[in-house]
């Protein structure tokens, strides 16, 4: 795929209104889950991500219907046509792997590509693998890809080794169907999971949840369909919102609800930002400038993996030494090289700084930065590696001195609704040619 291209020219302050929709990071996983209904199945408020194309087109070539209208897709399940997702599919995201539980409950059998997504470091297909194995399922992994075989899964005790948001959906979409009860312990409990667990009850599924990161599913002989609402994606309203702070404006936000953004809320809070929340949106503002801090990534309710690329942008405009730990993915700062182009004063360190020793400790993986603010950023000409670097760009652009130009910006249209309209909505000087 050729890299898209947009030219920024700092154009001041961001202010004004944004509308977040639902999450890329939920969006997808439910048209999954619709494949298991005996009925159609509609999720509303759906954004207009690459994502979602990408998933469609998947379910397309499996035999179900996807109908799009404005923000509501509706998924239509229809008897598995092929149950092999094409190569083609080959890492262009994560969600082929989820297909392997739905389509042995459909058809008995599986072959998904390899999966892809953000080259933000390794996310083993083993703990999905070994899940399936766990309910009676024959797993190969290829070259290629995974096959799989089943007559019928079984539920099961599962006990994940790291709370991996992937491998809890695939139990979870491998469980609902299955016969009898699974447990699942140290399962994620991201609000996106949430939400994908509601979607299957809605749907008839048996879930419930129990403390200390257990989930029990009773499995049921069929689901029908569901109609839902998606709640506002968190990770893109902490975006916007440190759109404004670090450009000396304010963003209001709307459309994502405060218990989604608890966390980041208290952590801007600590470095200088004022807050207006009410129940419709959130406001931020720094009239007096920013503070430096110490972050440390995690699992929820910690700090989101994702909300750590913008945060590393707003921490160049913080008046001091800021340290960022990442815990999640070891490659998560793939993108420094870039913001270090454009005049960011930032040093990456393979020891756990900002936080305990967290698994990458002895690993090499360089995983912790310090950041020195307040620095000048300069235009560039960047390429920017996943969505959420992307992101991080375009605010490195907006509050530099002079223009930048940055490529591969279609992964940041693969993640975020409309990023072109919501940009220039808050004033900045974008072209896309």
């Amino acid at each position: 795929m050729t890299d898209k291209v947009w030219e920024i020219e700092p154009s001041g302050p961001l202010r004004g209104d944004v509308t977040v929709r639902g999450a890329k990071n939920a969006v997808s996983k439910h048209m999954v889950a619709a494949m298991l209904g005996s009925e159609p199945s509609t999720i509303r408020n759906a954004p207009d991500v690459g994502e979602v194309g990408i998933t469609a087109a998947m379910l397309e070539h499996l035999g179900m219907a996807v109908e799009r209208t404005g923000d509501e897709i509706t998924i239509v399940p229809g008897p598995v046509a092929d149950p092999n997702v094409p190569k083609a599919f080959t890492g262009l995201n994560r969600i082929p792997i989820l297909m392997l539980g739905p389509l042995l409950h459909l058809a008995g059998e599986a072959f998904v590509p390899l999966v892809g997504g953000d080259p933000i470091g390794r996310r083993p297909v083993d703990f999905h693998v070994e899940a399936l194995r766990a309910f009676g399922a024959e797993v190969t992994i290829a070259e290629d890809g995974i096959h799989a075989r089943a007559e019928r899964l079984v539920g099961t005790r599962i006990e994940l080794p790291y709370p991996s948001v992937g491998a809890t959906e695939t139990v979870l979409l491998a469980a609902v169907l299955a016969r009898g009860k699974t447990v699942i312990r140290n399962a994620a409990t991201e609000p996106e999971i949430i939400e994908l667990a509601l979607f299957l009850q809605r749907m008839g599924a048996g879930i419930s949840f129990s403390p200390d990161r257990r989930i029990v599913v009773e499995g049921v002989d069929r689901l029908g369909g569901a109609v839902t609402r998606l709640a506002g994606d968190r990770i893109e309203a902490f975006s916007y919102l440190v759109a404004g702070l670090v450009t000396g404006g304010e963003v209001r936000v709307h459309g994502c609800p405060q218990d989604r953004l608890v966390t980041p809320i208290t952590t801007l809070a600590r470095m200088g930002a004022r807050f207006e929340i009410t129940d419709d949106w959130i406001m931020a503002s720094a009239p007096d400038g920013l503070r430096p801090a110490a972050v440390q990534t995690d699992t929820h309710p910690g700090f989101a993996t994702d909300w750590q690329t913008p945060l590393m942008v707003l921490f160049t405009q913080a008046d001091g030494m800021s340290v960022l730990h990442e815990t999640v993915y070891e490659n998560r700062l793939a993108y420094v090289p870039a913001l270090k182009s454009m005049g960011a004063e930032i040093e990456v360190y393979d020891t756990c700084l900002g936080g305990p020793a967290c698994r990458y400790h002895d690993t090499g993986a360089l995983h912790s930065a310090v950041v020195r603010g307040v620095t000048k950023l300069r235009g560039g000409d960047v390429t920017m590696p996943d969505i959420r670097a992307g992101f991080s760009a375009v605010l490195a652009a907006a509050v530099a001195e002079g223009p930048s130009t940055l490529r591969g910006v279609q992964h940041i249209e693969r993640g975020y609704h409309r990023p072109v309209e919501q940009f220039r909505a808050l004033g900045l000087s974008l072209r896309a040619p």
